[in-house]
C-alpha cells in the first residue's frame, strides 16, 4: 500500500431540502440505483440489510442502512455478519445553514479506507464515490422536481 490516505470526502450542493434528501439516500431500493459496487439493492431478511451486485466485479454486496435523521448521518455498514463496519457514511445538512435556499442542502459522503485494499482498488472506490454524488444529485432533484 503506497497511498496512505485513510478517508475519502465526495461533496455537493442538491437542490432539494435536506429532509427529502435525506429519504432518498437512506432508502435501500434508491440507494441501489446509484451505488455502483452495490447496484439493485433486495432487503434480506435481516431488517435494514439490503443485498446487491458490484458491477464492478459481479460480487454480492451486502450493505446495512443505518440513518440517524436527528444527525442528519446515514452509516453504511458493509461486508459479511460478524464483520461489517460502516465503511461509508453520508451527512445531509440543510442549506439555510449555511445561506442557502430552503429547498437546497449539501451532502457529503465519507469513504473509510480499509487496510485490505489495494492501491488500485482504493483508487477505484475514490473515483466511483467522485462519480455517485453526481449520481444521487441528478437523481434526487429529479425526484424533487417531479413531486412539485
Amino acid at each position: 500500500m503506497t497511498d496512505l490516505t485513510p478517508a475519502h470526502l465526495a461533496a455537493t450542493r442538491i437542490d432539494a431540502p435536506a429532509a427529502f434528501a435525506f429519504a432518498h439516500l437512506s432508502d435501500g431500493r434508491r440507494l441501489g440505483r446509484w451505488t455502483l459496487g452495490s447496484m439493485d439493492l433486495a432487503p434480506t431478511d435481516e431488517p435494514a440489510l439490503w443485498r446487491g451486485q458490484s458491477l464492478f466485479d459481479g460480487s454480492e454486496a451486502l450493505v446495512e442502512i443505518r440513518p440517524e435523521p436527528r444527525l442528519g448521518l446515514i452509516d453504511f455498514h458493509l461486508g459479511p455478519a460478524g464483520a461489517r463496519v460502516p465503511r461509508v457514511s453520508i451527512r445531509v445538512t440543510p442549506g439555510p445553514d449555511w445561506g442557502l435556499p430552503e429547498t437546497s442542502c449539501l451532502a457529503a459522503m465519507t469513504t473509510w479506507r480499509a487496510g485490505w485494499m489495494d492501491d488500485a482498488r482504493w483508487m477505484r472506490t475514490v473515483k466511483s464515490h467522485e462519480l455517485e454524488v453526481l449520481l444521487f444529485r441528478a437523481q434526487i432533484e429529479t425526484d424533487w422536481k417531479a413531486a412539485q
